[in-house]
């Protein structure tokens, strides 16, 4: 008998604690919430917004048809110009298409091509930003004269002018956003590769033996890749506007791809008639998405600031 009750005693037991756990995950993770708002404040706050926006335009961007039914690109979709209803959330456009489905859809558009461009631009600046501060000598004179170079220009006439050689696509459009940003890279990578490779244990690594690829890969690197985290989330950002802006005058992608910023150029057209919501919408999503990552990259600097974490 004895025996039994163990067995039930330790069942329910182990059922209990099965019961619970669920509750000690939820606890958890509010008292984990709860130090991360003592240690970081508002800055914590910042980026848990920023991560929030970026998710749910993420979310509509890789799975489309659970917002909307419509087809971007549907010229029957609904009546022409009718304002935002229960069947169309955004209304329609000139071509009678759903504006709802095209901010879904062209949130791909636009994220592809900024991420993509940051990719891109962060892969070429980080090297060449590295290799220049810790070679230095002609080789860091004449890259730095180069990344000068571009980085004098404004870089929406810079982007302008590529857009304009290379032509619509969404390859060119990448390229031309990407360029601009290289020297952001190469500048802060340069700037933070002098310093570090000054350090003490930079030079007792070259003391030891160790070579110069090792030294760079292994005690320069990993100190400068914290503060490109927070320049590449920024750049995101900004990259966002840009590609809106080639969009907005004529110089971004094909006319059959749903894009925001071909949209707002569009709108612009209607808004003396009344029709508010072909301008408005498009507005509020590059407004948002370029919000969402640069509170995250705010959010970022401050977590990633040494003096921050000192506190």
């Amino acid at each position: 008998m004895n025996d039994k009750e163990n067995k039930n005693t330790g069942a329910s037991g182990t059922a209990g604690r099965a019961f619970k756990r669920p509750r000690g995950f939820l606890s958890g993770f509010v008292r984990g919430i709860g130090t991360y708002n003592r240690k970081y404040g508002a800055e914590w706050w910042i980026m848990v917004a920023g991560i929030v926006i970026i998710a749910v335009i993420i979310t509509s961007a890789v799975f489309p048809s659970l917002f909307t039914s419509f087809d971007p690109t549907d010229q029957s979709a609904g009546p022409q110009m009718a304002p935002p209803d229960a069947t169309h959330l955004f209304g329609t456009d000139n071509l009678n298409r759903d504006v709802f489905a095209r901010m879904i859809y062209g949130s791909r558009t636009i994220l592809g091509v900024a991420i993509l461009a940051a990719l891109v631009s962060s892969l070429v600046g980080i090297p060449l930003g590295l290799l220049s501060g810790f070679i230095g000598g002609w080789f860091d004179r004449i890259l730095s004269l180069v990344m000068d170079s571009l980085y004098s220009f404004p870089g929406l006439i810079l982007a302008i002018a590529f857009a304009a050689m290379l032509g619509p696509g969404v390859i060119n459009i990448t390229v031309a956003v990407a360029v601009i940003y290289i020297p952001t890279y190469f500048r802060l990578v340069r700037g933070q590769t002098l310093t570090i490779k000054e350090e003490l244990y930079v030079e007792a690594a070259g003391a030891i033996g160790a070579k110069r690829w090792t030294i760079l890969a292994k005690y320069i690197f990993p100190n400068v890749i914290a503060t490109v985290v927070v320049v590449f989330s920024l750049n995101i950002a900004d990259a966002i506007m840009t590609e809106a802006a080639l969009s907005y005058i004529g110089l971004g992608l094909a006319g059959g791809i749903p894009d925001w910023g071909m949209d707002l150029s569009m709108g612009k057209k209607f808004l003396p008639s009344g029709v508010w919501w072909m301008i408005t919408f498009p507005g509020v999503m590059i407004m948002f998405l370029a919000l969402g990552f640069t509170m995250l990259g705010e959010g970022l600097a401050e977590i990633l600031n040494p003096k921050l974490l000192e506190r």
